[in-house]
Order: structure tokens, then sequence, then C-alpha cells
């Protein structure tokens, strides 16, 4: 399967950021092929609605979300409170049928690597079975290393494959801040993971040629492929 998966260190770490830029560059500069979006699951308004708004992806809702919660809380509290269970069959039905029809596909997880998808497994334990390779994005700000080393640690527990790190700055960060805070050298040291960019502040995260020139700076051969 032609996909990425887009994980985190943890909630907010800049998934939706990254995969928006993505996307946008996709639709600049890849337009004759199609590419495919989705977020296996969902909890709360948020990220679907967003993928929407922003793009003609030719996806019904259920294609981009297979599973849908009220609550946005981690899935499994989500789905009790609706008296619901978490099919994942579902998740890998829609998603290697998407695949049929996409040259590429990326898939925003939720969470970080070690966010419970159900009572059982993570989003680790997930990309792990459904192979997918993933790319790791590292909010900018103290204690990143940590978070970093313990979802690498976390991914070659669980086997899934990191094609590489990106930092992102969720705030204004200055060069020393990025430099002192996620210093890339010492990061590949640790893990042995490559960083393949740092995503800067954005005041408008909906500016879809800002986030394709932005995504345009970034290692894309190593997640693309070409």
């Amino acid at each position: 399967m032609n996909a990425l998966l887009v994980t985190g260190t943890d909630t907010e770490a800049g998934k939706t950021v990254l995969t928006t830029a993505l996307a946008a560059y996709w639709q600049k500069y890849c337009s004759s092929r199609r590419l495919g979006i989705m977020k296996p699951l969902q909890s709360g308004t948020g990220d679907r609605e967003h993928y929407q708004k922003l793009f003609s992806l030719q996806q019904s809702p259920e294609e981009i979300t297979p599973l849908y919660f009220q609550a946005p809380l981690a899935p499994p509290i989500a789905a009790a409170r609706e008296n619901r269970q978490i099919d994942l069959a579902v998740v890998w039905q829609t998603l290697t049928a998407l695949a049929q029809n996409r040259d590429f596909i990326l898939v925003e997880a939720l969470g970080g690597l070690g966010s419970p998808v159900t009572a059982e497994l993570t989003v680790a334990d997930l990309a792990s079975q459904w192979r997918l390779p993933a790319v790791l994005v590292v909010p900018v700000k103290l204690g990143a290393i940590a978070q970093t080393v313990a979802n690498v640690a976390l991914a070659r527990l669980t086997g899934v494959k990191l094609l590489g790190i990106i930092l992102n700055c969720f705030q204004p960060r200055s060069a020393q801040e990025i430099a002192d805070w996620t210093p890339a050298d010492l990061i590949q040291s640790l893990t042995h993971i490559p960083v393949l960019g740092c995503l800067p502040y954005l005041e408008n995260p909906k500016d879809l040629d800002q986030l394709a020139q932005i995504a345009s700076n970034l290692d894309l051969e190593s997640l693309f492929g070409s």
C-alpha cells in the first residue's frame, strides 16, 4: 500500500499541519496523481471537517473517517460513552478500498504512537499490523528530546518503520530556541532516525500556497519516495 502515517509524540504535536502541508504540496505539484486523506478514528469535531473544507478529495465523510465519535476523548472512552464497539475491520476495509483508486494516501493518526486505539491496541500497534510507514512530528518545546526518544523506542519495539522526524513550531520560536530544545544532530544521534526538516509557526494554517511552499522545504523524497 502506497501510504504514509503521520503521527506525533503527543496530542497537538502538529500532525494536522504536516498532513495539510503535504496535501497542499501534492495538490499543487502532483495534481496528475490522485491523493487520499484518512483520519481512521476521530473523537469530536476537527480534522475530518478541516480536510473537507480545504481539499476536493472526492471522498465521502466515511471514507475520510470510518469511525467517528462525538466526545473529544480517547477512542475507547468515547466509544464506551456511546455504547459502541471500535470495529477496526471497518477502518481497514475502507483504507484498502481507498488504496485501490488513489496513488498515495496520507493517514493522520490520533495522538501519539502510544495513544490508545482500543483497550488493547495503540497507534503503534495499528501501524505495525497494517505495515504503514510513518513520519514522527515533534513539537519544538522543552522536553521534546525525551518524548522523541521514547516514541522512537516504542516504534522499534512494535516494528513500526519510521521514515523520519519533522520538527514543528506550534508557537513562534527563534532559531536559538529550536537549536536548544530540538537539536537535530542530537536527536539523530540518539534515535538514528533522520530529521527531515522543521515546520515554521504559521499564523494562517489554512494558507495552501504557503503550506505547499513549506512542504517543498522538507526532505520529501524520504516520505514520498520520489
